[in-house]
C-alpha cells in the first residue's frame, strides 16, 4: 500500500465519503497495480485504523489557531492528523495561497495516545519555538542574531530547478545564497551543523 499526500490548494473531492477537502487534507492511497484512490484525511486513518486492526479509533479534527511570535505578529495555524501502524502524527502549519508553507511543526505519538493530549504537546512545541528570533535586521541587511544558533528547514528551490536547498528560517523562506552572505559576517569561526527530523525539537 503506497501513500502520497497532495498538498494542492484546490480542493478535492474523497473518494469515499464524498466530501470535497482542501488538497493538504488528500491522501492518494494505493498501489500502481490496483489504482489509486483520493481520501480525505479522516478516511484515510479510518482506513489505517481498520487494516491494523485498531478498534474504537476515532479521528480528532483540530480548528486554525492563531499563536503570536516574539515581535507579536500572529500566524494562523491548521493542523492535519495522520494514523500511522506506528503511532499518530499531528501536523501544524500556516498556509500561503492555500498551501502548506512558513512555519510547520510535527510531533508523534503513540497509537493509542490521547490525540487532545498531544495536541496540548504541539501547541507547547510551537509556542517555544515562535518566541524566538534566528534572524534579525542589520546594517548589512538581514543577519543571524547574536544568539548565532539558527533553526530551520530545509526545502528544495524551485527556482534552481530542486539543485540547492532552500532554507525556511523564522517561517520566511531564505535562498542558499543569502544564508550564505550572513554566514559570510563569521568568516574564519567555526559552525556545527545538525540535522534532525521535523518531529524532533533542537
Amino acid at each position: 500500500m503506497d501513500t502520497a499526500a497532495s498538498t494542492s490548494c484546490q480542493e478535492i473531492r474523497c473518494d469515499d465519503c464524498g466530501q470535497n477537502r482542501p488538497g493538504y487534507d488528500i491522501v492518494h492511497l494505493g498501489s500502481i497495480e490496483k489504482g489509486y484512490r483520493q481520501l480525505c484525511g479522516r478516511c484515510f486513518n479510518t482506513e489505517v485504523a481498520k487494516a491494523a486492526g485498531m478498534e474504537g479509533f476515532e479521528h480528532a479534527a483540530f480548528e486554525s489557531i492563531g499563536i503570536s511570535d516574539c515581535n507579536g505578529e500572529i500566524h494562523e495555524f491548521h493542523f492535519r492528523t495522520r494514523l500511522l501502524v506506528t503511532g499518530i502524527a499531528l501536523d501544524a502549519f500556516e498556509l500561503r495561497d492555500g498551501d502548506p508553507a512558513g512555519y510547520l511543526f510535527q510531533i508523534i505519538g503513540d497509537a493509542g495516545e490521547d490525540p487532545f493530549v498531544l495536541f496540548g504537546r504541539l501547541v507547547e512545541k510551537m509556542r517555544r519555538a515562535l518566541s524566538v528570533k534566528h534572524l534579525e535586521n542589520g546594517n548589512c541587511g538581514l543577519q543571524i542574531s547574536d544568539q548565532r544558533i539558527v533553526r530551520g528547514r530545509i526545502e528544495s528551490d524551485e527556482g534552481q530547478d530542486g539543485n540547492l536547498p532552500l532554507l525556511v528560517i523564522d517561517g520566511r523562506e531564505i535562498s542558499w545564497d543569502q544564508f550564505g552572505h550572513m554566514l559570510m559576517s563569521f568568516e574564519g569561526w567555526q559552525f556545527k551543523l545538525t540535522i534532525a527530523d521535523k518531529s524532533e525539537e533542537l
